[in-house]
């Protein structure tokens, strides 16, 4: 048995690259997450990460209409590895992540149609609503965990 699935809950770095085909729509924005720890004895340290993320068909419209710099965004999908030559003929490697599923959190910023915890999915690339409605609309929370049912079919 193989498994590729990739959750990140970040912001958005950029505002989303999009980029029309014949047939099809891609969305290309960067995600920032960060970790912060402490360190025996020391000061507070934040580590950041930078993700690279595609969207393709409906969720690329998503995050053309409503992903922005900033936004706070869950992201499911899986890491792909693709590679180029360069002009100068040297071999470039990417690592990407393609969503499966983009989920909108926070709250609305100013100026920007963005609803919380709005979402979509892209098996079948129609747009789906979470399946989870917040009961806390406008605090910034999206759903509450302590309730969610936790019984799932993983062996450890």
């Amino acid at each position: 048995m193989s498994f590729n699935k990739v959750i990140l809950v970040g912001n958005v770095g950029k505002d989303p690259e999009i980029r029309r085909f014949e047939n099809n729509i891609k969305a290309s924005f960067s995600l920032a997450t960060s970790e912060t720890y402490t360190p025996k004895g020391g000061d507070k340290v934040t580590q950041t990460e930078w993700h690279n993320i595609v969207a393709w068909r409906r969720l690329a419209e998503l995050a053309e209409n409503y992903i922005r710099k900033g936004s706070q965004v869950l992201i499911e999908g899986k890491l792909r590895y693709r590679s180029y030559d360069d002009r100068d003929g040297n071999k470039k490697y990417i690592v990407e992540v393609e969503a499966d599923v983009i989920q909108l959190l926070g709250r609305k910023p100013d100026g920007q149609n963005q609803q919380g915890g709005q979402g979509a999915q892209n098996n079948s690339g129609s747009y789906a609503p979470p399946s989870h409605p917040s009961s806390n609309a406008g605090d910034g929370i999206n759903e509450d965990l302590t309730t969610r049912d936790t019984a799932d079919d993983l062996p450890f």
